[in-house]
């Protein structure tokens, strides 16, 4: 049976470090703020990641086929709903609902 004193000093080692390991990302997030490269990642990557995802997801849809149709009417209901009403969860959704509904439904096989 370990010594009670050692299983408190480990169980305290242990807080701190945990401690520390959570509060270094608010401390090291301070200074960076005011970094301009920050701030240009910051109006830039949302858009970068949606053409990350938009490529990746559409990268093996075979446009010659009829279940194309359904990814192609998906995106183009976001898209066209996201410029429309500038919500980004609504678009996702009503996206998502066109293709699920279009996939499973329409385009079958």
């Amino acid at each position: 049976m370990p010594d009670t004193r050692y299983a408190v000093a480990a169980v305290l080692v242990t807080a701190a470090v945990t401690w520390g390991l959570r509060a270094l990302p608010f401390a090291a997030l301070t200074p960076l703020r005011a970094s301009g490269t920050v701030r240009f990642l910051r109006t830039r990557m949302p858009a970068g990641v949606m053409l990350i995802l938009l490529v990746y997801c559409l990268r093996d849809v075979p446009v010659t086929q009829t279940r194309a149709l359904a990814p192609l009417a998906a995106l183009a209901v976001t898209v066209g709903l996201h410029l429309w009403r500038r919500n980004a969860l609504l678009s996702i959704l009503a996206g998502t609902a066109v293709h699920t509904l279009l996939a499973s439904l329409v385009f079958t096989g």
